[in-house]
C-alpha cells in the first residue's frame, strides 16, 4: 500500500439522515452475485463487465422517479456482445435492460437484472447525400448530430428540450420529439431505417433490399404473427379509425399500432414498431434519418398573459400564423428559471397567475421572415398582453442572444422547477396531449385537479401540439404522501382519457408510471394486441419487462426513489443527466450525476453498513481523483450544480492537517517550489523519457499516486531562465505570465518565440505595450491549491497575489493580463472566497483580462495580418468557457489562418494543472474522440490558450505540437519578407 493512502472513511457524508425503506440492501456489498459475474466475464471479457456495487448503485438512477438496482452492468461494445448477452439470458431466463444516456423520465433505463451501457461505445455519425440524410449511431447526442448536420443546412427533425444529453437510441425508443416536431416531424415520420438486433439475436437492416427474404428465412415464425396481426387489425374497420385518430395528435403511449397501417411487409412493420418500443422488442443498433431544412431566419418573442388560460388560448392564432414552436410556461416555471444563468432576476416577482409563451416563427430566407413577422404583428393586435416587471418586452426579436435565453429558459423546466423542490422530495414529470383546440380548457381543468389534491405544480409544454407537461412533487418516504400521488394520476388518467380523449403519454413514452392506465386510454382489443406484438417479437420475454406492459394496477407505486439530503450544492440535483456529456470522466469512472447519486446512497444506509463501506471504498479514485474538477458541469446543468468544487471540498476533507501545513508552506515559498520545478523540467528533459517516467512511475507506487505526478513522453523542456525585459513606462497593461509558462516551455520541435516573447512582441506592434513586473516569480493565481483542495495553501497565495496585482496595476488603473486561462479564471473568480475582507475590496478593484481576451479586443483591430498559415485545428479550454470567451479565441484563431476548425468532439481534455499526471488515464479517456478528429487530417497549426491543456493535447494526438494563440498570431502578423 502506498505510504500516504487517505482513509477513505474521510469522505463519509455528515449530512444528517435517516435510513431510508429502498436503499441498497447489506447482502449487496459484494457487488454481483455469482455465478452471474463469472458467466459474464467468461463470455465477454472483464472490461465489459461492471460488478462492484459501486458500479451497480451509480447505473440504478435516471432522469424519473424511480430507481431499480441492476443485478450487473454490461459495458457492450459491438454487436457480437449484444447478441452474446441475448444469447445468455435467453438460456438462463434473464432479463435485459438497455441504457444510453439515461435521460428518460419514466423509469425506462433502468432494469433489475442485466443492465446493458449502449452510450459508451456507441456513438458516430455518417452525413449521407450531402445532407439530406444521416447514418447514426444509438449513443450519439442529438446536439451532436445537429453540430455535424449544421454544417449541410440540416437537422434532426425531432428535438427533445434534453438535446444536449439524450441519445438518438432512446429518442427513437421513445419517439421522443420536442418543441417543434409534432406528429409530422418526430422520429417514426422522419427515420428512414432501422438496424435492430431482435430477442432471437438476428440483426435486421431495414434499408436493404433483402431485408424482408432474409428476415423469413431466419424467423419465419415472427414474420406470419406480423402479417397475421396486420390482417386482424385492418380487418376491424372501428379499430383502424381509433389508431388514426389517436396518432392524430401526439400519442407515444403502447406500441405503434399504426405501424401495421403504414408498413405493407414484416420488414417495414418493425421499422415502425421499433419507433416508441422502448427496448422491448430489441435493440436500435444504427439508425438512418431524413433531415430537415435548418431554416436560419428565426423571429421570436416570450409574451405574457394575465394567466394560464389566456396564454393558451392565444396558441391557435399563432399556429395560424405559420409559427414553428408555441411553447407555454406557467407562473411557477417562470420563477423557478430564475436560477438559470441569464434569466431575468426580476422574473422571481412574476405574480403566480403569470403565463408566457414562447413563439418562435423560422424562415429559409429574408422574404419569408418579414411576411412571418407581419403575420405575428397582426396577432399581437388582437392580445391582451401584460408586463408585470420591468425586463419584460412582448416584442419580437431577431437578436440570438435574446433567443437563446428564451430557449434556455424553456429547456431548463423540469431542472429548474425540480432543483426548487422542497428538499427530500421526488419529481415526477408528467406528460399528455389533448387536441389543440381544447388546450386552454385542459389548462384550466390541470389547475384545478392539482389544487384538489393539494399539489402547486408547475406547468409546460409544447402548446402547438396541445402537448403539455407538468410537474409534481412529493416524499416518497412518506407513505401517506404517495397515497395523494397515486389518488392525484388516477384522477389526471381519468381526466385526460374520459374528458378529453387525450395521450397519457405524448412524447416521453409510456414508461413505468403509466404502463398501469395503457388499457385506460386504449381499451381492452387495442391493449390486447399490444401485449401479442411482445410474444410475437419477444416470446421469451427477455427485454424491459414491466417496462411498456404491465398488469400490476399499482406497478407506478413500485421503486418510486428517496432523495435523502446530501450536500448542499449538489442538493438540488433530479439526476437529470445534463452534466454527463461534458464530463471527461464519464468514459472512465462516474459522472457528475453519478458521484451525487452514490453520495445518496451512503446517506440512505444505516450506520456500519457494509454497502457504505464498499461504495466509499472506490468513491475516492472513481469520484474523487478522477474528477478532473474543471466545472464544466456547472455550465452544463441548468441549475449550475457544481460537481466539481464538491470534489475539491472532498479532496480537502481527506487531507491531514500535515498535508494542510506542508501545501501553506509550499505556497508561502513558492520562489524555491517554482525553481526547482523548472529545475527538475530540465533534468527530466536532459536524462530522457523514459529514465524519468521508470522513476516517477516507481515514487507514485511508493508514496500516492494522487501526489506524485507522471512524467510523459510529451511533456516540454523548461521554460527560459529569464522573462523579456519590458519598460513600465508607456505600458498600458501589466502582463502577468503565468508559472506554468514559468516553468514548461513550448513543444518539441517548437521554432519561434516563447509566450511571453510572443505577448510582449505582438503587444507592442499593436501599440499596446505591457509591462512584466520583476518579481512576479514565486507567485501564482492560487489554482493548484485550489484545484487540490488545500486549503490553507489556497488562503496564502490568493492573497499574496491579490495585494501584487494591486502593487503591479498601480490600484487596478491597469489592466492584468494574464496568458494561461485558468490562471485568468482563478484571479477573476476563484480566490474571492479566501481572500480577507480588505484584500477582497483591492480585488473588486483589479481588471483580470485573459490574454485571449486581451488579444481579440485590443490587438486584433491594430493589427494586420501578414503570413496567415492555411488550416488551424483549435481546442477551446474549459475556462475560457467559463470566461465566456469562446468567441475571441475563434476571432485571434481566425486571424492566424485561413481554415479554423473546432472539433465537433471538442470537449475537456481533462490535463487540469498536472491531474493528467497524475491520472494519465483520465486525459486519455476525456481526449479520445477529439484526438481522432485531430489526427484525421492535417493541420498547419493547433492552438489553443492554457499551456497545460496543450500539454495533454500534444499527449493525446502523438504530440502534435499545441501552441497558444497568442504565439500564432505573433507569427502570422509579423512584418516582413
Amino acid at each position: 500500500m502506498p505510504l500516504l493512502e487517505p482513509d477513505p472513511r474521510a469522505l463519509r457524508p455528515t449530512t444528517a439522515a435517516r435510513p431510508a425503506h429502498d436503499r441498497v440492501a447489506g447482502r449487496r456489498a459484494t457487488g454481483t452475485p455469482e455465478p452471474l459475474r463469472g458467466d459474464l466475464i467468461a463470455l465477454l471479457g472483464p472490461d465489459k463487465v461492471l460488478h462492484q456495487v459501486s458500479d451497480l448503485v451509480r447505473y440504478a438512477s435516471d432522469a424519473s422517479p424511480y430507481r431499480f438496482v441492476p443485478q450487473v452492468v454490461v459495458v457492450a461494445e459491438d454487436l457480437d456482445d449484444i447478441s452474446a448477452v441475448f444469447s445468455y439470458a435467453h438460456g438462463k431466463g434473464r432479463h435485459v435492460v438497455f441504457r444510453a444516456a439515461g435521460t428518460s423520465l419514466n423509469g425506462q433505463a433502468q432494469g433489475e437484472d442485466i443492465l446493458v451501457d449502449v452510450r459508451r461505445h456507441w456513438s458516430g455519425i455518417q452525413v449521407l447525400d450531402d445532407g439530406a440524410r444521416a447514418r447514426i449511431r444509438p449513443g450519439t447526442t442529438v446536439l451532436r448530430a445537429n453540430t455535424t448536420l449544421a454544417r449541410y443546412g440540416r437537422l434532426l427533425g425531432p428535438d427533445p428540450a434534453s438535446a444536449v444529453a439524450c441519445t438518438l437510441g432512446g429518442v427513437v425508443a421513445n419517439n421522443a420529439s420536442g418543441m417543434t416536431a409534432g406528429t409530422t416531424r418526430n422520429s417514426y415520420r422522419t427515420l428512414a431505417s432501422v438496424t435492430l438486433v431482435l430477442p432471437s439475436g438476428t440483426v435486421v437492416d431495414t434499408a436493404r433490399p433483402d431485408a424482408d427474404t432474409e428476415l423469413a428465412r431466419a424467423e419465419p415464425a415472427l414474420c406470419a404473427g406480423l402479417l397475421a396481426l396486420k390482417a386482424e387489425i385492418e380487418a376491424d374497420a372501428e379499430l383502424v379509425a381509433r389508431v388514426r385518430a389517436k396518432y392524430r395528435i401526439k400519442n407515444t403511449n403502447g406500441y405503434r399500432l399504426d405501424a401495421f397501417l403504414d408498413g405493407a411487409t414484416p420488414v417495414e412493420i418493425l421499422r415502425g414498431l421499433a419507433v416508441g418500443s422502448e427496448g422491448t422488442l430489441g435493440f436500435i443498433a444504427e439508425t438512418v434519418f431524413d433531415t430537415l431544412p435548418l431554416d436560419r431566419h428565426t423571429s421570436s418573442a416570450l409574451l405574457f398573459f394575465p394567466t394560464l388560460s389566456a396564454a393558451a388560448a392565444a396558441v391557435p392564432r399563432f399556429n395560424a400564423a405559420g409559427a414553428r414552436a408555441v411553447e407555454l410556461m406557467d407562473g411557477n416555471t417562470l420563477r423557478a428559471s430564475v436560477r438559470v444563468a441569464g434569466v431575468p432576476a426580476d422574473w422571481a416577482a412574476l405574480p403566480g397567475e403569470t403565463a408566457a409563451l414562447l413563439v418562435e416563427f423560422r424562415a429559409p430566407d429574408e422574404a419569408a421572415q418579414e411576411a412571418y413577422e407581419r403575420a405575428a404583428a397582426r396577432v399581437l393586435t388582437e392580445l391582451e398582453l401584460v408586463a408585470p416587471v420591468g425586463s419584460v418586452s412582448n416584442a419580437f426579436t431577431r437578436d440570438p442572444a435574446v433567443i437563446g435565453g428564451y430557449w434556455k429558459a424553456r429547456k431548463a423546466f423540469v431542472t429548474a422547477v425540480g432543483g426548487s423542490r422542497p428538499a427530500g422530495t421526488t419529481l415526477i414529470t408528467e406528460d399528455f396531449a389533448v387536441p389543440p383546440e381544447r388546450l386552454a380548457e385542459a389548462c384550466t381543468a390541470l389547475l384545478e385537479l392539482q389544487r384538489r389534491h393539494g399539489f402547486d405544480a408547475a406547468v409546460a409544454g409544447h402548446a402547438a401540439h396541445g402537448n403539455l407537461h407538468f410537474l409534481l412533487a412529493f416524499d416518497a418516504a412518506d407513505p401517506a404522501d404517495v397515497a395523494r400521488y397515486a389518488a392525484f394520476m388516477d384522477a389526471f388518467c381519468r381526466l385526460a382519457v374520459g374528458r378529453f380523449d387525450g395521450s397519457l403519454k405524448a412524447e416521453h413514452a409510456t414508461g413505468r408510471n403509466i404502463a398501469p392506465f395503457l388499457e385506460l386510454e386504449w381499451g381492452p382489443r387495442a391493449t390486447e394486441l399490444m401485449w401479442r406484438i411482445k410474444e410475437t417479437v419477444d416470446p421469451h420475454g427477455i427485454l424491459a419487462p414491466r417496462v411498456l406492459l404491465d398488469r400490476d394496477p399499482r406497478a407506478h407505486l413500485r421503486g418510486l426513489k428517496t432523495i435523502p439530503p446530501t450536500e448542499a450544492p449538489a442538493d438540488p440535483c433530479i439526476e437529470c443527466g445534463f452534466c454527463e456529456p461534458a464530463c471527461p470522466s464519464g468514459d472512465l469512472t462516474t459522472t457528475p450525476r453519478q458521484r451525487i447519486v452514490l453520495r445518496r446512497e451512503m446517506q440512505r444506509q444505516p450506520a456500519g453498513s457494509p454497502v457504505t463501506a464498499a461504495l466509499l471504498d472506490a468513491y475516492g479514485h472513481d469520484a474523487v481523483d478522477t474528477c478532473a474538477g474543471d466545472s464544466v458541469c456547472q455550465l452544463a446543468c441548468p441549475v449550475g450544480i457544481d460537481t466539481g468544487a464538491l470534489m475539491k471540498d472532498l479532496r480537502h476533507r481527506r487531507h491531514s492537517a500535515r498535508e494542510e501545513w506542508a501545501a501553506a508552506q509550499c505556497a508561502g515559498r513558492f520562489g524555491a517550489v517554482e525553481k526547482a520545478a523548472r529545475l527538475a523540467v530540465a533534468a527530466a528533459d536532459r536524462i530522457g523519457d523514459r529514465l524519468t517516467g521508470a522513476l516517477t512511475r516507481a515514487a507514485r507506487k511508493a508514496v500516492r499516486p494522487d501526489l506524485v505526478p507522471e512524467w510523459l513522453p510529451q511533456i516540454p523542456g523548461p521554460a527560459a531562465r529569464a522573462l523579456p525585459a519590458t519598460p513600465r513606462s508607456g505600458a498600458v497593461a501589466v502582463y502577468y505570465p503565468a508559472c506554468v509558462n514559468r516553468i514548461f516551455g513550448g513543444p518539441a520541435g517548437h521554432r519561434g518565440p516563447s509566450l511571453p516573447e510572443a505577448v510582449v512582441a505582438v503587444s507592442r506592434r499593436a501599440d499596446r505595450p505591457v509591462w512584466i513586473p520583476p518579481d512576479v516569480t514565486g507567485t501564482c493565481c492560487a489554482t493548484i491549491w485550489h484545484s487540490k483542495g488545500y486549503e490553507r495553501g489556497n488562503t496564502v497565495m490568493a492573497n499574496r497575489i491579490v495585494e501584487a496585482a494591486w502593487g503591479w496595476t498601480a490600484g487596478g488603473s491597469l489592466p492584468l493580463v494574464v496568458d494561461a486561462s485558468s490562471c485568468a479564471l482563478g484571479l477573476a473568480r476563484e480566490v474571492v472566497p479566501y481572500l480577507t475582507p480588505r484584500n477582497a475590496a483591492l480585488h473588486a478593484e483589479l481588471t483580470v483580462v485573459d490574454s485571449v481576451v486581451w488579444a481579440a479586443e485590443e490587438l486584433l483591430p491594430r493589427l494586420e495580418t501578414v503570413r496567415p498559415v492555411g488550416s488551424a485545428v483549435l481546442h477551446p479550454t474549459c475556462s475560457l468557457q467559463h470566461l465566456g470567451a469562446e468567441a475571441q479565441l475563434r476571432r485571434v484563431a481566425e486571424a492566424c489562418a485561413r481554415e479554423v476548425v473546432v472539433p465537433d468532439d471538442a470537449g475537456c481534455c481533462a490535463f487540469a494543472g498536472d491531474r493528467g499526471m497524475l491520472h494519465r488515464e483520465l486525459t486519455e479517456s476525456a481526449t479520445a474522440k477529439e484526438a481522432a478528429e485531430v489526427t484525421a487530417r492535417h493541420f498547419d497549426a493547433h492552438l489553443s490558450s492554457n499551456r497545460m491543456c496543450e500539454i495533454g493535447m500534444d499527449h493525446a494526438t502523438g504530440g502534435r505540437g499545441y501552441v497558444s494563440v497568442l504565439v500564432a498570431l505573433e507569427q502570422a502578423t509579423r512584418p516582413g519578407p
